[in-house]
């Protein structure tokens, strides 16, 4: 009589989201205004508030259209109005209110608000490559310490973790925060993530133990063969 086993061995591991923890999608914000130097953005609590641009805007609405498919709980913004330009597209899908976390805001950048950021890093400005050497935005007088931004950034993922357990949420916030979140949750350098595209997704997952980055920059939704669903009638 031939043997049968009966043991189907073990599967490769699936992740699955721990008990209590939350999933947070961190979007970064389309493409805001081109920078000029005779006319620097306008300024909210320090920080330059450009809107999104036209090209930014259609980003809005794609990743808008993508997250749309999600269960998604709640819906963050920061305190710059180019968050909730991005974030008004799929607030209107899933007639979601935006709360707003004003630690998720962009770095504060010292004398280089209003655009003049962009300006300096073009021309290559040798405090921008000090920057870049560094990994401090500090080396930009006036701005923002890698120390301040982690604990705000810190404490703000605390306060929507705690808000929501067992919940799957969408932040849009900025860039040089959602570098920062995944530079803790990996122990990367400071500036290992500062790249992420306008409108990417970052899927973060916050359990009591630790940080965990399940994606990066994701953007299958800003391909040209990517399509726009139409709302469902209310």
């Amino acid at each position: 009589m031939e043997f049968m086993n009966d043991n189907p061995g073990h599967r490769q591991f699936r992740f699955t989201l721990p008990p209590g923890a939350t999933e947070i999608l961190l979007v970064r914000h389309g493409e805001s205004a081109p920078a000029r130097l005779d006319a620097p953005f306008p300024l909210v609590d320090g920080h330059g508030d450009p809107p999104l641009a036209p090209e930014g805007e259609r980003e809005a609405e794609l990743v808008g259209a993508r997250l749309a498919v999600e269960p998604i709980d709640a819906l963050y913004v920061t305190t710059l109005r180019r968050t909730h330009q991005t974030a008004a597209p799929l607030a209107k899908r899933l007639n979601l209110t935006p709360a707003v976390e004003p630690d998720l805001r962009e770095v504060l950048l010292g004398e280089w608000e209003g655009g003049l950021f962009r300006i300096r890093v073009a021309e290559r400005h040798e405090t921008a490559q000090r920057m870049w050497e560094t990994q401090r935005w500090d080396a930009i007088p006036g701005a923002e310490s890698t120390e301040a931004l982690a604990d705000r950034v810190r404490a703000a993922i605390g306060r929507i973790a705690a808000a929501h357990p067992d919940g799957r949420v969408v932040a849009v916030t900025h860039g040089g925060v959602i570098g920062q979140i995944t530079a803790m949750a990996t122990g990367a350098e400071p500036f290992a993530f500062v790249d992420a595209d306008n409108a990417s997704i970052t899927q973060l997952v916050v359990t009591e133990e630790r940080w965990i980055i399940r994606r990066f920059n994701d953007t299958a939704h800003l391909h040209p063969s990517f399509t726009i669903r139409p709302e469902p009638l209310g």
